[in-house]
């Protein structure tokens, strides 16, 4: 299956970069190029899209609100954040509007694509570690959601999935939850599967940022 991408970014050499990149991978297809948030929206209402390469820094939409809404739609495809510097305040941003991941843009060509595939498969790019890193530098820096302190679905889970939520939001790998709670990885991961199916969320980096909204996690420590 040919992974249809788009590139979203402002500067056309690194479109073309990138466009380079992927035209010689057999199973990945540019088909379209935006140069700011809201031609890429724009363009996704009349184009099958699978990846999203967004840039965040951009004239008219930026790539957070882009994404935001990119994601808000039904089926929507899966969006990579492009960003110059680690731990960047719009990479936050960023995940919380919905993207599956975000990447350096000097990342090595390798790492870039097997991002692309990852994120085409439905795992997150960033690790919840890394992802919990990320709030909690700027989760106290930014303001607060609106969100209630309780997510009106974490009701639903039983005592169990949400024991694992909170080793998730931890950083925990699934093999480390599993040796955690003496249960197999198979049982983890079918826990971690109802646990974004119950709450609606992508993927498991949405678990490590609801689990902050909502204050299951606080910044710098651990559960709350």
């Amino acid at each position: 299956m040919t992974i249809r991408v788009m590139l979203v970014d402002d500067q056309v050499l690194l479109r073309t970069g990138f466009r380079m990149v992927l035209a010689a991978q057999p199973d990945m297809e540019v088909v379209a190029e935006a140069g700011d948030g809201a031609e890429a929206i724009e363009i996704l209402r009349a184009t099958a899209v699978d990846v999203v390469l967004m840039d965040v820094r951009m004239p008219r939409l930026d790539g957070v609100e882009a994404t935001r809404r990119i994601c808000e739609a039904p089926n929507p495809p899966k969006v990579l954040i492009l960003t110059t510097f680690d731990l960047d305040e719009y990479a936050f941003s960023g995940l919380k509007a919905g993207a599956s991941g975000f990447m350096l843009k000097d990342v090595p060509p390798a790492e870039l694509l097997g991002a692309i595939r990852s994120v085409h498969s439905g795992d997150a790019v960033v690790a919840p570690s890394t992802t919990r890193r990320l709030l909690d530098r700027f989760a106290p820096l930014l303001p607060a959601s609106g969100k209630e302190p309780e997510h009106k679905h974490l009701e639903k889970l039983t005592e169990r999935e949400r024991e694992v939520m909170l080793l998730v939001a931890q950083g925990l790998s699934n093999g480390e939850i599993a040796a955690r709670l003496v249960l197999s990885e198979a049982t983890v991961k079918t826990h971690v599967g109802r646990i974004l199916t119950k709450l609606a969320l992508r993927d498991r980096v949405q678990v490590v940022v609801l689990a902050y909204e909502t204050g299951l996690v606080r910044a710098g420590g651990g559960a709350g």
